[in-house]
């Protein structure tokens, strides 16, 4: 028996794992030592992604650094240098100046001193290197292009307020000329009002409508005129506000308009329609019945004549009333642009007259 208990003591100790407290090997892993080597296996997997992207980061810096001190070379190469060298690129970056200095407004130094000087501007400010005084030579010049592209009106505001100068100095040097009784005398000779003209007559349209070209066009004239000094008769303070200066350049930029009107006018050159509603806007306008007036301005700014929408033909049969589409029926005011501005300056003048002379009845009022 104990020759037995030594045998199998014997057999224990050679199974047991040489190393001392050590035990046999495991055939089974429990759950958390699984989740621990996977986390394990993550923060080396984190580590070596980080580190892959700093040297990433490290390696743009790098490249960015290079690309500016490339672009710095090439805007050394582009300018001539004050003290009178010009440094010289290296071979790595010897085409990208060349471009670079194309595609912006690269113009010699002779050529932009003379277009400064052309100016009147200075030729180059403190600190200021060739480049900056090419911006600053393209700058002025798309100042000067926009200054160009102005609107009619914003002439018609310059005009007047130069009119306004040279009227202010003649009235002061023929005031300091002229005594007071002569002053007197020349105002009474130059107020030819519109009311002072003969009244037109409207049957004449039926008659002998030659006649009525003569007085349509100094019964514009005159009104015009009167316009022209009532504005200029206004105190100084009204003059300067923007509503003044607004209005006296509507009524520069009206008289502007009107030259293509007083011009047909003296040509006796047309449309008999055209000629009927202008005389009757005057002659409505010499009674102040301005509503009749204005019935007579839309129609031959707008016309009367029906707007067709869809078919208006669609076989060998006219259709009824098709005839006051086209006979009689015309809008002159879609023309063309000279009529539509002369048009509006008509309108205007009417708008004035209303204005200094009011109806008896509100009912012939317009607006």
């Amino acid at each position: 028996m104990d020759g037995l208990l030594a045998e199998i003591n014997s057999k224990r100790k050679a199974l047991e794992v040489p190393g001392g407290d050590a035990g046999p090997s495991k055939k089974y892993l429990r759950r958390s030592e699984l989740e621990a080597a996977r986390e394990e296996e993550e923060r080396k997997a984190k580590a070596i992604a980080a580190q892959a992207s700093a040297e990433n980061k490290a390696a743009k810096m790098r490249t960015d650094a290079e690309n500016a001190r490339k672009a710095s070379l090439a805007r050394l190469a582009s300018s001539p240098n004050p003290g009178g060298s010009t440094p010289e690129p290296s071979s790595s970056t010897s085409a990208a100046p060349v471009e670079t200095g194309k595609e912006t407004f690269n113009i010699s130094p002779e050529e932009c001193v003379r277009r400064l000087r052309a100016k009147g501007q200075p030729i180059r400010l403190f600190g200021e290197t060739d480049k900056d005084r090419r911006l600053r030579l393209r700058a002025l010049e798309l100042q000067d292009d926009r200054d160009k592209s102005q609107t009619d009106f914003k002439k018609a505001m310059d005009t007047m307020t130069s009119e306004m100068l040279e009227k202010a100095a003649e009235k002061h040097a023929r005031s300091a000329q002229v005594g007071q009784k002569d002053k007197e005398k020349e105002e009474k000779e130059e107020k030819k009002r519109f009311v002072d003209l003969p009244l037109v007559d409207l049957s004449l349209v039926k008659t002998d409508i030659n006649k009525l070209y003569p007085q349509i066009y100094w019964a514009f004239k005159s009104l015009l005129r009167e316009w022209g000094e009532w504005l200029e008769a206004r105190d100084d303070t009204t003059k300067n506000t923007a509503a003044g200066k607004m209005a006296a350049a509507a009524q520069v930029q009206s008289a502007q308009n009107l030259k293509p009107l007083f011009r047909l006018l003296r040509q006796r050159d047309m449309p008999p329609d055209v000629v009927r509603a202008l005389a009757q806007m005057v002659h409505y306008m010499q009674i102040r019945a301005y509503q009749k007036a204005n019935d007579a301005y839309l129609r031959m700014s707008i016309g009367n004549a029906a707007w067709p929408i869809g078919v208006t033909s669609v076989g060998i049969h006219e259709r009824s009333a098709l005839e006051k589409i086209y006979s009689d029926k015309v809008g002159h005011v879609l023309n063309d642009e000279l009529s539509r501005k002369y048009i509006q300056a008509v309108k205007r003048l009417m708008t004035f007259n209303q204005t200094v002379r009011p109806p008896d009845d509100n009912a012939h009022a317009v607006g």
